[in-house]
């Protein structure tokens, strides 16, 4: 029997199956909201077979938008927006996650396809927050950094968005504390260079994103599990690195977090890291070692017996795919034929079962 095609239960909610859809920004909304491409860009994963489908890096707030594109869950006009495409993924039979975010320093850029580069005022771009006035890149703005009324405001925008999102239906909330925006650049020493109680120790700079965590809980109902995306390291010496993502996930674990899902970088745009097959997956086993907590691997897991292998030998729980979802959304269907696994074809498409 296939462990990748079998059900996976956190808290009240079982999954199909252990391959879970990335946050994949599609920088595609209209002033936060939602289109079309968004309800078949998710609904067509959905339909392939995934057990989770996650939404991409929604913003808390205006500000903390990477784009202006970006997707948002700032108002409840949001949240209506988004039951329409929340109940497809549901009919499908996948559960519908999403992932809530804030940019920070990192925000403030055109879409990728357009170069991604910084934003003036009068191409639309906006004021940055960090935790300190230090700039992401050359070119880039400096930011403001955070003041006590900005970061119980961010506090408060996360467990704001946290409400919607379950007024929305979703099954999964993931809170974005990975790829060097605002929260995780709380984390990081090269990002966080605060000399008040939330910066310097680890933990100093464990508190804020630990409090959007307990804010987002309280509001997020017992029953539905509870993900947070970490970057694992900042592959840079002197830095975040994984023995601090394990302590940060131990008391993640102890705030009501479900599963880590262990990504990596972005913290600089330099770093140098080693991709390959599987690169990060040595992260989520250590995560889930020495945390003891559930943890999703991800980064360049393309092929149905590299997954299977990942969960069968219990380096991970589940695997989430990003850019392999992009290229095939009917990847799970492909990858239960050959692991010999029933799979969850749609009855629509029944005629052109292989």
């Amino acid at each position: 029997m296939s462990i990748l095609f079998s059900p996976l239960r956190l808290r009240s909610l079982t999954f199909r199956n252990r391959i879970f859809m990335s946050p994949m920004c599609q920088y595609s909304s209209v002033d936060g909201f939602p289109t079309a491409w968004h309800l078949v860009h998710l609904g067509s994963r959905a339909v392939g077979g995934a057990g989770l489908v996650m939404m991409e890096a929604t913003a808390v707030a205006p500000e903390g938008r990477i784009s202006p594109g970006d997707q948002g869950l700032w108002n409840d006009d949001h949240r209506e927006a988004l039951r329409p495409i929340v109940h497809f993924i549901k009919s499908q039979g996948a559960a519908a996650g999403i992932q809530i975010a804030h940019a920070g320093r990192k925000a403030s850029t055109d879409a990728p396809w357009r170069g991604g580069q910084p934003l003036s005022g009068a191409e639309g771009g906006w004021q940055v927050l960090a935790p300190s006035a230090v700039p992401f890149a050359p070119g880039y703005p400096e930011p403001r950094a955070c003041r006590d009324e900005d970061m119980r405001r961010v506090v408060a925008d996360f467990a704001d968005a946290a409400r919607r999102a379950d007024e929305a239906g979703f099954d999964v909330l993931e809170i974005h504390m990975a790829h060097g925006y605002l929260l995780h650049e709380f984390l990081s020493p090269l990002a966080n260079r605060r000399n008040d109680r939330y910066g310097g120790s680890l933990e100093n700079r464990l508190r804020l994103p630990l409090e959007a965590t307990e804010a987002v809980r309280k509001v997020w109902p017992e029953a539905k599990p509870l993900f947070v995306r970490i970057s694992a390291t900042d592959w840079v010496g002197g830095a975040w690195d994984i023995e601090q993502s394990v302590v940060l996930a131990r008391e993640l674990k102890r705030r009501g977090v479900d599963l880590i899902d262990c990504s990596s970088g972005g913290m600089v745009p330099d770093a140098p890291i080693p991709a390959g097959p599987g690169y990060q997956t040595p992260f989520a086993t250590r995560v889930r070692t020495d945390a003891g907590i559930a943890v999703g691997a991800v980064g360049l897991i393309t092929e149905p017996l590299q997954a299977e292998q990942i969960v069968r030998t219990g380096l991970a729980d589940c695997v989430f795919l990003g850019r392999e979802l992009l290229r095939d959304p009917y990847w799970p269907l492909r990858a239960a034929r050959a692991l010999h696994s029933e799979d969850a074809w749609p009855a629509q498409y029944d005629r052109a079962r292989p």
